[in-house]
């Protein structure tokens, strides 16, 4: 079999993650960061690390090899979303720029693990360029569909352009809604998850109908996760493998309808590591290679 850092439906081999241990570090930090940085919810630690000992355990089945963030003075409790800092791609890392002003570090903090692992990195985005990974997903080896949100500007996604283009990467820019506006977190992964190169989980009442019939015409076949299962992070689900599923307890009928298209799934309780603070299990990874 051979490896690419260019999918989001491979099976997985290698992943960087951050532990709640080393992101929420004690209940004193906690107090102290949670309101400011939007989390709907104060996480409380010992669930927290309960729930993320199973999450972690599920992608550990899979075989793949697990790496991680460590604890970094300079970054905070949103570090623990690892996947929204960096782009992995064949070619090296590009590094973002975060949208979110509290986490203008963690490019920073995740360039230094990467060089010390080896990994090359191809670029970085530069001011007044903003990208998060949470606005990038690849449709295919050589396709990237990029959000353009409060998050992602168009000015972050010329410079992922350029950078990709001479490798023959094609970047579909898709503007999304204003939504709950600049305080929120809204990526294109909010609304888009896919989990084979014909298959994906959609929230279709906030998705621009061009990048809708993109979509379709690709041949994608969409999940449609309904209203009640949106704010429970129905459409945020990680794909282990091909059809293989990882996402949040608690979305009944998203999950029957990924079986219903052939889909295994696997959940974990997410109310603290997830749901607290906007972030789903694609958040919470940062895949490197996956099988192609």
């Amino acid at each position: 079999m051979s490896y690419t850092h260019q999918s989001e439906t491979g099976k997985i081999r290698s992943v960087y993650i951050k532990r709640v241990a080393d992101a929420f570090i004690d209940e004193a930090h906690i107090s102290r960061h949670w309101e400011a940085l939007h989390f709907l919810g104060k996480p409380l630690l010992k669930i927290a690390m309960d729930e993320y000992k199973t999450f972690e355990s599920l992608l550990a089945e899979g075989g793949a090899d697990i790496l991680s963030f460590p604890s970094d003075p300079r970054v905070n409790m949103d570090s623990i979303y690892c996947r929204d800092a960096a782009v992995a791609t064949d070619h090296g890392i590009i590094l973002c720029r975060m949208g979110k002003a509290a986490r203008a570090n963690e490019p920073l903090a995740q360039r230094k693990v990467f060089q010390a692992a080896g990994l090359a990195i191809l670029g970085e985005i530069q001011a007044p360029g903003t990208l998060e990974g949470g606005d990038v997903a690849w449709l295919d080896e050589y396709t990237l569909a990029v959000g353009q949100t409060y998050r992602t500007n168009e000015e972050g996604i010329r410079q992922l352009t350029a950078m990709l283009s001479p490798f023959g990467i094609t970047v579909i820019p898709v503007p999304l809604p204003h939504y709950k506006g600049p305080g929120d977190v809204f990526h294109l992964m909010s609304i888009l998850s896919p989990v084979d190169k014909d298959l994906a989980v959609v929230y279709s009442p906030l998705m621009p109908i061009v990048f809708r019939n993109t979509l379709l015409d690709r041949g994608y076949t969409l999940v449609e996760v309904p209203e009640e299962e949106w704010d429970l992070m129905g459409c945020n689900v990680l794909a282990l493998a091909p059809r293989e599923c990882l996402m949040v307890a608690g979305n009944s009928r998203t999950r029957a309808a990924l079986e219903a298209a052939g889909c295994t799934v696997h959940t974990y309780v997410g109310e603290e590591i997830s749901v607290k603070g906007g972030g789903g299990p694609t958040c919470l990874t940062r895949p490197l290679l996956r099988g192609c």
